[in-house]
Order: structure tokens, then C-alpha cells, then sequence
């Protein structure tokens, strides 16, 4: 057992804590959350909010957590350590959203960061109408910023999201629905560009080349949990969305087929001698 003495002088990373369902192939859920956690330097606890059954090929069945079941974990989670920011991925049922934004709202925890996930990359729905409801009336307000992707965006507000005006007109009416700063991804746009929208109403966009590579199974997940991770460590938040596009570059262009389907992205890619994809190929004259 470690000395009172001796543990003071030890130094702890930031714990991150990610509340999201399952992803069996680990490119998208609580596991791949806590590979992106990792990779940033930070110390990553979960709490799953569905079990699904699904493979780089697509979500064939989901089931949700026990909403008890999810709320005593959470609570034994804040008992024993303090969160520095928290990840919240999918919630799908209503009864397990609504019990995530009332235990959120009573423990008041810091950087609280959404990514309002609606269907999966293979197009299976993971959000039904009473989940969407208290995303929007519940958690919206709790969370320091949201990250929408273009559908998402659409879906929450309503309005065609095709452009980077869109964009700006889809944050906009999030914040005047309860959000605070939102940050609108458009991977799946003619143009790689994503969007932040300050809470006071300021614009910044960031764009990037777009790589046409089947290693993009998980993005919206390690971006928005890259960003719970800069927050936690005390980044402002334009510089963690700047951090975490690039780090999304790279483990797309750092990627290697694991399925059959659409694989996912490397969140491990810095690691000395992991294995790297399409980049390490193109230096070595193989690609």
C-alpha cells in the first residue's frame, strides 16, 4: 500500500470520463473512447449506456443499459475520484438519457462535452424520438460544447446542412435551443471543414484536406472525445478543436483494415512501433 507521504508527491492525469454504449469492434463506443483518452495523456473511466452488436460492417441490434443499473455506476465513479471533463456519446433510449442528464445536473461535473450521436456510420438509427427530446430540453444546457456532424446538425435543428453557411445557420438556432458553444463537422461535405460557434455568437472555421480512405469508422467519437481530453488538461476550446482535427487527420491517414466494412480509425497511431497505414506506406515508397 502506497504511503500518504509518498502519494502526495505522485502526480494523476485528468480523469475523463466517457458515458456511451458499446462498439464490439472498438472503433466507435466506450472502448475507443478510452484508447483516445489514453493516447492523450489522460486517465479514462466509462459507464456504458448500450450494449450493441455490430462489426466494421454495421450495427445489427442495440440494447440499452439498465437506467439503475447506469446510475449507480456513474454515482460510484464521482464517489471515488474527480472527473475533469466528461464524454457523452450515445445515449439511444430516452429512459437512459433522461436518467444521464438528471444525475449531470446533480453532480455538476466540469467540461461536459456532447456529441449527439443520432445513427451509426452503416446508417442504423441509435437515437429514438424521447432520447432526442431530452438531448435537446436536458443536456443541451448542461454541456459546454456539442458536436454535431452535418446530419446531426440537420436532424436536432431541423434545417438542410450541405454547406459551410448551413453550418453557421445550424449552430446558430442549437445555442438559441439551449447549446453554448457548438462545433458543426463537416467530414461528410464537398468541403473537410468544421465549424465553431462561440457562445457569444463569434464564427471560426477550420479546414483541412480531405482524405478518401475507408478509415472512418469512430470519427465523431475521438474528435469530441479529443476535445473532453484538451479540456481537461485546461485548453481553451478553440485550441482543443485545433488539436483534435489534426489528431482525426491522423489516425484516418494512420489507418489499417481490422473488418470487412468501414474500419476504423487508428486512435493509437502515436505509440512507438504501432502499427501506422496509408501514411507509413507513402513514406516508405509503398503506397
Amino acid at each position: 500500500m502506497v504511503s500518504d507521504r509518498f502519494a502526495s508527491m505522485l502526480t494523476s492525469p485528468p480523469v475523463v470520463l466517457t458515458i456511451a454504449g458499446f462498439d464490439p469492434s472498438s472503433g466507435a463506443g466506450v472502448t475507443a473512447d478510452i484508447k483516445t483518452i489514453a493516447a492523450h495523456g489522460c486517465y479514462g473511466m466509462a459507464a456504458i449506456t448500450a450494449m450493441t452488436v455490430q462489426s466494421t460492417a454495421g450495427v445489427m441490434r442495440t440494447e440499452p443499459t439498465d437506467p439503475k443499473l447506469l446510475r449507480q455506476i456513474l454515482e460510484a465513479i464521482i464517489e471515488d475520484s474527480k472527473v475533469s471533463a466528461v464524454h457523452l456519446g450515445m445515449l439511444g433510449s430516452g429512459p437512459v438519457a433522461a436518467e444521464v442528464a438528471n444525475f449531470l445536473t446533480k453532480a455538476q461535473l466540469p467540461n461536459i462535452v456532447l456529441d449527439p450521436i443520432v445513427s451509426a456510420t452503416s446508417g442504423a438509427r441509435l437515437l429514438d424520438v424521447e432520447a432526442k427530446k431530452i438531448l435537446i430540453e436536458g443536456l443541451l444546457p448542461l454541456c459546454m460544447v456539442t458536436t454535431p456532424n452535418a446530419e446531426e446538425a440537420s436532424v436536432l435543428t431541423g434545417l438542410e446542412v450541405i454547406s459551410i453557411d448551413d453550418m453557421t445557420a445550424a449552430a446558430a438556432r442549437l445555442r438559441e435551443m439551449g447549446a453554448k458553444n457548438v462545433v458543426v463537422t463537416g467530414g461528410h461535405l464537398d468541403v473537410a471543414a468544421d465549424l465553431l460557434s462561440f457562445t457569444n455568437g463569434d464564427v471560426q472555421t477550420f479546414k483541412s484536406e480531405r482524405l478518401e480512405l475507408n478509415f472512418t469508422h469512430g470519427t465523431g467519437c475521438a474528435f469530441s472525445t479529443a476535445i473532453t481530453c484538451h479540456l481537461a488538461q485546461g485548453r481553451p476550446l478553440a485550441e482543443a478543436v485545433l488539436l483534435s482535427k489534426a489528431y482525426i487527420s491522423a489516425a484516418i491517414a494512420n489507418g489499417y483494415p481490422v473488418g470487412k466494412g468501414i474500419n476504423p480509425v487508428n486512435h493509437m497511431y502515436r505509440m512507438k512501433n504501432h502499427p501506422g497505414g496509408f501514411t507509413k506506406k507513402l513514406a516508405s515508397g509503398r503506397g
